[in-house]
This record gives C-alpha cells, sequence and structure tokens, in this order.
C-alpha cells in the first residue's frame, strides 16, 4: 500500500474548513495523520492568508479514486473551479506523491513540483514524513527543508481547534 501525500489549504473560512476536511477525511481513511497547520501569505494572487498543513495515509483503493474522493470533498466545501487559478479558496486537497512512483501524464504529474518550490507544501511535509523520500530528488523532506532556498510564505504555526493529533 502505497504513502499518500496531500497539501491542504485555504483561506475562506479557514478554522472550520480546515476542521471539517479533516473530519471528511478521517471518514475515508481513519488512520490519517496530519502536520501541523501554518498560517501562510496568498502566493500568486493578493489575498487573505492561508491555513496549510500536510497529511498522509495509506490505501488499497486505487489512484483515481483517490483523486475522485478529494475533488468530492473539495466540491462538498464549496471549492469554485471557475475561477483563476490562483484565487482564494474554500478547501484545495492536493495530491502531493503516491508512494514512490513517478507519474508524468497529461492530466497528473506526481510527485508535484510545489513540494520543492514552496514552504507551506514543503515544511509541513517535512514534519510529517522527515524520514520519507522524495521520489525524483531522492532527498528526505527533512533534508528537502533543510536546503529549502525559495521564498519563505509562512507566517507562523496556528493552533486551531481540532487540529492537534488525536
Amino acid at each position: 500500500m502505497p504513502d499518500v501525500y496531500l497539501s491542504i489549504g485555504t483561506n475562506i473560512d479557514r478554522e472550520q474548513n480546515i476542521c471539517s476536511a479533516m473530519s471528511a477525511l478521517r471518514e475515508h481513511w481513519p488512520s490519517v495523520l496530519f502536520s501541523p497547520v501554518y498560517e501562510s501569505v496568498a502566493v500568486g494572487f493578493a489575498g487573505e492568508d492561508f491555513f496549510n498543513l500536510a497529511a498522509v495515509f495509506t490505501t488499497e483503493e486505487p489512484l483515481y479514486y483517490v483523486l475522485d474522493t478529494l475533488r468530492g470533498i473539495e466540491d462538498a466545501h464549496g471549492r469554485a473551479r471557475s475561477g483563476p487559478k490562483f484565487a482564494a479558496r474554500t478547501l484545495d486537497l492536493d495530491l502531493l506523491s503516491w508512494g514512490d512512483e513517478i507519474i508524468n501524464t497529461e492530466s497528473l504529474t506526481l510527485p508535484r513540483a510545489e513540494i520543492l518550490e514552496h514552504d507551506f507544501v514543503l515544511l509541513p511535509l517535512a514534519e510529517i514524513a522527515p524520514e520519507s523520500v522524495h521520489p525524483v530528488s531522492g532527498l528526505t523532506y527533512r533534508q528537502l527543508w533543510q536546503q529549502f532556498t525559495g521564498v519563505h510564505s509562512i507566517r507562523r504555526e496556528v493552533s486551531i481547534g481540532d487540529v492537534t493529533q488525536d
């Protein structure tokens, strides 16, 4: 069973949407673990700050079933897909990697490039899976974080309602 890594983000009703998304993910994958939550500035557009975190779970379900489930959770949270790529989000659930697979198709690239580009993706991932290896670089997420030289958009770690581990 592959380890499935997600990036979770929202900048609309942030606490409510993060807590609700975590509950929905637990319903589908009870073993899911979550990183701490970070507040970060909006990247690519002027907007409210985001809450971001990472999640990991294992599953026997097929990749495209998981993608459809994630999309359904986003839709249930009012995710609008008709606007610009960089815009406010009620909920963004991005599949970051699927085990150690490298996938490059017209509709899907894994691992996602954002892992290496954005601190709000890499830091939570490094915290939840420090010794896991990035399939392309061959480095652990901890090593990647220690070497990160990109733009730092994280403002602070956030403590909110249901966000801490059970």
